[in-house]
């Protein structure tokens, strides 16, 4: 299974609560089989424990340490916000929801922030189009 599937690139997403945000991701994730429906619970414990907010606009949710026995096959699902959702005390405009098995999830994660190192690299990536989007996560085209 890819790491991501190009419909689980959504653009042009409103503003509302981040743990919608998570809840939207979760589901995504779950509905084309990367995880079992406990991870979200995972996603939404890590947020309450430790902020997914790695600043420059980017927010990373996945799972607390024991949620990890819930993933079926490692994946990532984005949402992009235009105009910004809140995230704690930030705003953040692109959201990267991971799902990794076993030691992937490090692998995941250091690929997500060597993509977004800098704050030109997340601009231009949140005025892209889907199919680049998931060019930049996959190396493939859609």
């Amino acid at each position: 299974m890819k790491l991501l599937q190009r419909e689980n690139v959504l653009l042009n997403c409103k503003t509302k609560p981040k743990e919608e945000v998570i809840l939207d991701l979760g589901r995504i994730l779950l509905e084309s089989g990367y995880i079992e429906e406990a991870y979200i619970d995972g996603m939404l414990q890590r947020e309450k424990v430790f902020s997914t907010n790695i600043g420059n606009g980017i927010a990373i949710p996945h799972s607390v340490e024991e949620g990890k026995k819930y993933v079926k096959n490692s994946g990532i699902a984005v949402m992009v916000f235009p105009e910004g959702t809140p995230w704690n005390e930030d705003m953040v405009r692109l959201v990267i929801a991971i799902a990794g098995s076993g030691d992937e999830h490090l692998e995941i994660l250091a690929n997500v922030a060597e993509k977004l190192c800098t704050i030109e690299a997340m601009e231009k990536l949140i005025d892209s189009d889907a199919d680049t989007i998931y060019r930049v996560f996959t190396g493939e085209e859609a």
